[in-house]
């Protein structure tokens, strides 16, 4: 898909700006906006406060719901697409538990002391078995993932296509897609079920939060310190695509120990050349199919500063 332009955005929750920058945009004044909320699941569709920051235009495109009923009406499909799931969560799990090693090693290097000609060849190693382990996984999962797509061809079944060209009648119309948080997981599955990415070519985007990570082009989930288990950043999938060159990290701040030098220098070394932007309450950013450009954004930097970021 190439995108007009797309801005992402910090998050919405508890300080949202959205109604504010909107205007500021440049995005056509009329017509509607195709909103999809599916991150929120069952709360989808609750959006009175989001539809009075978009100025009352926003047209739910109904994700979430409309796989609810692929699923209810279309029972040989529903029991494909759940065993792919079974099977991503069964290679998530491998992966996590060879991550784990993985990224200690790194970590455990980088905070070694002694004779620096020895140490760095091992650091550097451990950096790549760690890069090529993220990989890996990606690659295992975009197999899974087109095998399931090559033998059911979901776009083209009867259950999907119905719901499919409601989505893209809205869509037509619309002047931008703008797509919330929520459920990463959950609303990058609706979005890729539906093919969304190809119904909004050309369209202006509008993502925040969990919407701001699946239109990368790799989705990292983060957070250095979780209520359980090891604080690892990990590759979730690959995302739409939309923009490019960008790992967003939506609310950052919160979920980073952006003073621990160590991690934030191997977190933007893993997934260099990348950026590893951080993006918290009032920050965004604009994609314009060739360069960024940053309003308040941080970026990791490989020596383990965070500094202010405007455009590259």
């Amino acid at each position: 898909m190439s995108a007009r332009t797309v801005w992402l955005l910090g998050p919405q929750h508890h300080e949202p700006f959205l109604g504010k920058l909107f205007p500021t945009l440049g995005i056509e004044p009329e017509g509607p906006l195709a909103v999809v909320t599916a991150g929120w699941q069952e709360r989808e569709g609750e959006d009175e406060e989001l539809d009075k920051h978009l100025g009352g235009r926003s047209v739910d495109l109904e994700l979430y719901s409309r796989a609810d009923r692929v699923f209810r009406f279309d029972p040989e499909f529903t029991q494909a697409h759940r065993e792919m799931q079974r099977q991503l969560r069964e290679i998530e799990g491998l992966y996590q538990m060879r991550l784990s090693y993985a990224r200690d090693a790194v970590l455990r290097l980088l905070r070694e002391s002694g004779d620096a000609r020895l140490l760095r060849p091992e650091r550097d190693h451990a950096m790549r078995q760690l890069r090529e382990l993220d990989s890996w996984h990606l690659k295992r999962i975009v197999e899974v993932r087109s095998e399931f797509e090559e033998r059911w061809k979901p776009l083209e079944r009867e259950s999907v296509a119905e719901q499919r060209e409601e989505v893209a009648k809205i869509l037509r119309a619309a002047a931008a897609l703008v797509v919330a948080g929520g459920h990463v997981a959950v609303l990058l599955n609706r979005l890729r079920l539906f093919g969304v990415r190809e119904l909004a070519e050309g369209k202006d985007v509008v993502a925040w939060s969990a919407g701001a990570m699946v239109v990368t082009e790799r989705v990292v989930l983060f957070h250095d310190h979780p209520p359980q288990g090891p604080g690892n950043a990990e590759v979730m999938e690959q995302g739409l695509g939309l923009c490019k060159r960008l790992v967003a990290l939506p609310d950052g701040q919160k979920r980073l120990d952006l003073d621990d030098t160590h991690r934030v220098g191997s977190f933007a070394e893993r997934f260099a050349p990348d950026a590893c932007i951080v993006m918290g309450p009032g920050d965004s950013m604009t994609w314009d199919g060739e360069r960024w450009s940053s309003s308040g954004a941080r970026r990791l930097c490989p020596d383990g500063s965070v500094e202010q970021v405007t455009s590259w």
